[in-house]
């Protein structure tokens, strides 16, 4: 057979059996287990390799990479080679598992997703399914998916877990193909950023000025753009949205010498809001603290501020606090 006609998977196949074992346990280290699968398939079929057909494999790998010049590497590029040895369907299986949450293994990606769309996931599933999930899962991940699931049903998952001895293999690799073309596909498409999401991140953690500058810029070429980022960006005014319970959460990260600067700045509200969540005492300290500064520059308002929203935002990515939802006023009937 010509190496012409060789797929891409034997091709790697009869290069990694060129490197030999040692190099070859390397790359292999490095792979998924579904990679290693297909390669060792592709080389347990192989058969007998000529000499010839060896020595060009691996000399078409050699001047790939020497005529290669500069490499881009990007989803796309990424999606276009992957399309070249598979399926259409399989490279956008593995592209959207790429694009998903990170991890190696199915189980390592699934630790990574947050806890309340797992939960959300999972509660329309069997309870036995449910267990596996949880079982494979970090504890400290399981216990908050857990606590999200309604209280009946998180009892049936608990029984089933204690019940739950040895997952046979088979009901384990069902529950992670389900997993993976059900929840996981989903979840990398609906969670692909927007490009006005990304430049509301960017502005945000620029300085206020340059901020400024770019949306001015931004505003006189594209105003409907500049009003979606501005609709995305969160300053250090939307602090107003979170709840007293969310805002001492955040006080207790922030580094005391920063609050009482930041403040200084701030709109009556917002100094109303934070010091709304201190005792008596506490809030009479700080508010000595802000007028014992006397003149403050703006830069470094605008710098304390800015680093108590960076904060507030991961404190929000971890689960610790909302900060994405605008509070609504309760209406009483």
């Amino acid at each position: 057979m010509s190496t012409r006609q060789l797929a891409g998977m034997q091709r790697a196949a009869i290069f990694m059996l060129a490197l030999g074992e040692e190099q070859c346990a390397q790359l292999f280290s490095m792979m998924h287990e579904e990679e290693i699968k297909d390669i060792s398939l592709a080389m347990s079929q192989l058969g007998s390799i000529s000499s010839e057909a060896v020595e060009s494999v691996c000399t078409d790998f050699s001047q790939s990479i020497t005529s290669a010049g500069m490499l881009v590497g990007s989803f796309d590029n990424t999606e276009r080679l992957l399309q070249k040895s598979l399926s259409r369907e399989r490279a956008a299986q593995i592209m959207d598992e790429i694009r998903g949450p990170a991890g190696r293994t199915m189980w390592d990606k699934l630790g990574n997703v947050n806890e309340a769309v797992l939960a959300n996931y999972l509660k329309n599933e069997y309870p036995q399914t449910v267990a596996v999930v949880l079982g494979k899962v970090r504890p400290g991940h399981a216990a908050r998916v857990l606590s999200l699931l309604p209280d009946g049903f998180a009892l049936e998952v608990v029984m089933r877990m204690l019940r739950m001895e040895s997952v046979q293999k088979d009901v384990l690799d069902s529950v992670e193909k389900t997993l993976r073309s059900e929840f996981m596909s989903n979840l990398a498409r609906s969670t692909r950023r927007d490009s006005h999401e990304l430049i509301a991140e960017i502005f945000n953690n620029l300085d206020r000025q340059v901020e400024s500058r770019f949306m001015s810029a931004l505003e006189e070429r594209n105003r409907e753009a500049a009003e979606r980022v501005k609709s995305l960006m969160f300053t250090f005014d939307d602090l107003a949205r979170l709840t007293p319970a969310a805002v001492s959460t955040l006080m207790r990260s922030v580094e005391k010498e920063k609050l009482p600067i930041a403040l200084k700045g701030a709109s009556e509200d917002i100094r109303t809001l934070f010091l709304g969540c201190l005792s008596e005492r506490a809030a009479k300290l700080l508010r000595d603290d802000i007028a014992a500064l006397g003149p403050v520059r703006l830069r470094d308002v605008e710098e304390a501020q800015t680093q108590i929203v960076l904060i507030a935002k991961e404190l929000g990515s971890q689960g610790e606090i909302e900060i994405n939802e605008r509070q609504e006023e309760q209406m009483i009937g």
